[in-house]
């Protein structure tokens, strides 16, 4: 083997291992950001005036309907109908004009019965960074509740901790599906490291825009 070789392989073992210590890292001190600031019991989390509902596909790989979806607007309304959100913000993607997440998310959320009055749209959440800053950036939001599935909530904790966002969060149910498992793991990580390094680097929304009251 030549010296140029060594070199190389070397440097690539090198890197190979700071890039995986940086993503276990980044896995860590998300977790730790969300410590305490989690909750599974309606009864115990304590009230915000307002709940970000972060959005997802209605409609899963299969087909079917999406369970984190489901799940999500389902504590949404658990939230809602125990006076602990007086108001939702719902945070999704509407990239395309075929594509809308925040006005099927209100539509269903009517349907469970939650007033059309207490129910804001923001069309730009294309990111969770994007949901969190603009919450409160466009909808002056410095307190609020998360509402998602116990993995999505720790990373957007960890921004909102970073962001200087008094946020907590409520876990929606969590999906269990075995054949995907290892990918979502996987998903997750990468999805954890890049909110660090977008939070590092000072990484913004898509779109901010004027100020958008929630009365």
């Amino acid at each position: 083997m030549t010296k140029p070789t060594k070199i190389a392989i070397i440097s690539v073992a090198v890197i190979t291992l700071l890039a995986t210590a940086f993503v276990i890292c980044s896995n860590q001190a998300v977790i730790h950001a969300a410590q305490g600031r989690m909750y599974n019991d309606v009864s115990a989390i304590p009230a915000n005036r307002v709940g970000v509902l972060l959005g997802t596909s209605p409609i899963g790989r299969s087909g079917r309907p999406n369970r984190f979806y489901v799940y999500r607007i389902e504590a949404c309304v658990a939230l809602y109908q125990a006076g602990k959100i007086e108001r939702i913000l719902v945070s999704g993607d509407n990239s395309r004009t075929t594509y809308d997440e925040p006005t099927r998310i209100k539509e269903d959320l009517m349907a469970a019965g939650i007033p059309d009055s207490v129910i804001y749209l923001d069309y730009a959440g294309f990111r969770t960074l994007d949901s969190m800053v603009r919450a409160k950036e466009v909808f002056g939001l410095n307190t609020f509740t998360i509402i998602s599935q116990p993995f999505h909530n720790e990373r957007a904790l960890f921004i909102t901790n970073r962001k200087g966002i008094d946020a907590i969060a409520y876990n929606a149910q969590d999906v269990q599906v075995k054949r995907w498992q290892i990918r979502m793991t996987v998903r997750e990580w990468l999805a954890r490291t890049k909110a660090v390094l977008d939070i590092h680097t000072g990484k913004q929304p898509h779109f901010l825009g004027e100020q958008i009251i929630i009365e």
